[in-house]
């Protein structure tokens, strides 16, 4: 079955009791049963619902894997992740990632014992410098957010499988139309599905994606032990998302290379970070590794300079300044005040994300209209 097909099909069966096409809302907290211990396969919300059962059968598919696990947030998601490890044990991280996942890494899970090493994953040198006995666990974000580096899935698995340690890959920004990591080797796959797999900037929401049977129990036992699991709304509204992931992506993607092309070439932006330019250091590997090259675009203005990020940022019409990602609406922001910045000033610099970095999610506009708006954004500078 292809990409296409799967939105729409994977998963999902007309409702047996009345035929209904689009799977129904099942708004219960428990279910009645004929004895105790005999029901038809449910007995609390906590821990199955159909709904949540036939986006997670879904995103199985999508996915290329075998058990799907859904949860109230990607920072749910990645905190369930984390469970699977003890004190002791270490976390090798991307060091260019969304600045909640290393706050979650650094401010929650090391009170724990769980400690965390954030390597430019770029050079797998700089991976194999830091595994010891304690290694548990690759966590790689590609294209990694906001600098759009790309890490190459394939060598860090079978990097980490030499060593015995799982892999997981945060394809957020990717979404499952344009990678499958699972297929590169990856052990997990995590989404926060509020992103390009809800598509509508409506629901907040979290998933993994495993092929191997113990883990997915694994991860199953602590959805429902934990609880941070999403009501049978959210999920509805991920699914009725889904259906469209292939034409939204499709078309953004089509967007934002025009627009980093438009972007390039401007006088008062210095650098254009975008896979798909063929400037960028990893353009081959990501022409290899993903089906497109994403809806993300982020670069730096001639300027460096905090004040002149902030005209633009508050210079455009179409696109909205928020945080957040992948909706069918272009939304423009700056990762140091917004979505990074919890990690340190220094850290930040470090992997360029400087005061004047912008980022944009590019939406499903007609792609003149938005480079029309950034251009009308610059005359304040």
């Amino acid at each position: 079955m292809k990409f296409g097909t799967k939105v729409i099909h994977a998963g999902i069966e007309p409702d047996p009791e009345t035929g209904a096409v689009m799977t129904p809302i099942y708004q219960t907290s428990t279910y009645a049963q004929e004895a105790p211990g005999k029901h038809k396969g449910y007995e609390y919300a906590r821990t199955q619902n159909p709904t949540r059962k036939a986006l997670q059968d879904n995103l199985a598919a999508l996915e290329n894997g075998n058990f799907g696990v859904c949860f109230s947030s990607g920072l749910a998601a990645m905190d369930t992740v984390l469970k699977l490890f003890n004190p002791g044990d270490e976390v090798i991280a991307t060091n260019d990632l969304y600045g909640g996942s290393y706050r979650q890494l650094t401010k929650v899970h090391e009170r724990y014992g769980i400690k965390s090493h954030f390597v430019d994953m770029r050079a797998p040198e700089n991976v194999v410098k830091k595994i010891n006995k304690h290694t548990r666990l690759l966590w790689i974000e590609t294209p990694t957010n906001p600098m759009l580096n790309i890490v190459d899935i394939s060598a860090m698995c079978a990097l980490a499988k030499a060593h015995g340690i799982l892999t997981c890959v945060d394809n957020t920004f990717a979404s499952p139309y344009l990678q499958t990591p699972l297929d590169l080797g990856a052990d997990l796959v995590l989404h926060s599905a509020t992103k390009y797999l809800g598509g509508h900037s409506d629901v907040v929401h979290g998933a993994v994606v495993v092929k191997d049977e113990a883990l997915a129990q694994q991860l199953y036992f602590l959805q429902n032990a934990v609880g941070a699991v999403p009501g049978p709304q959210d999920c509805f509204l991920v699914l009725r998302g889904i259906k469209t992931l292939h034409l939204r992506v499709e078309r953004a993607c089509k967007n934002a290379r025009k627009i980093a092309k438009f972007l390039d070439s401007h006088p008062k932006v210095s650098k254009v970070y975008y896979p798909g330019l063929k400037s960028h250091p990893q353009h081959e590997l990501a022409g290899r590794q993903m089906r497109a090259y994403g809806a993300m675009v982020s670069f730096d203005l001639q300027k460096d300079n905090f004040e002149d990020a902030i005209k633009v940022l508050s210079g455009t019409r179409l696109f909205t300044l928020a945080e957040s990602l992948g909706g069918v609406e272009s939304l423009i922001g700056h990762p140091a005040t917004m979505t990074h910045a919890s990690i340190p000033r220094e850290e930040r610099l470090k992997v360029g994300l400087t005061d004047s970095l912008i980022r944009l999610s590019v939406g499903v506009e007609d792609v003149e209209d938005l480079i029309e708006d950034l251009e009308q954004a610059f005359v304040h500078l």
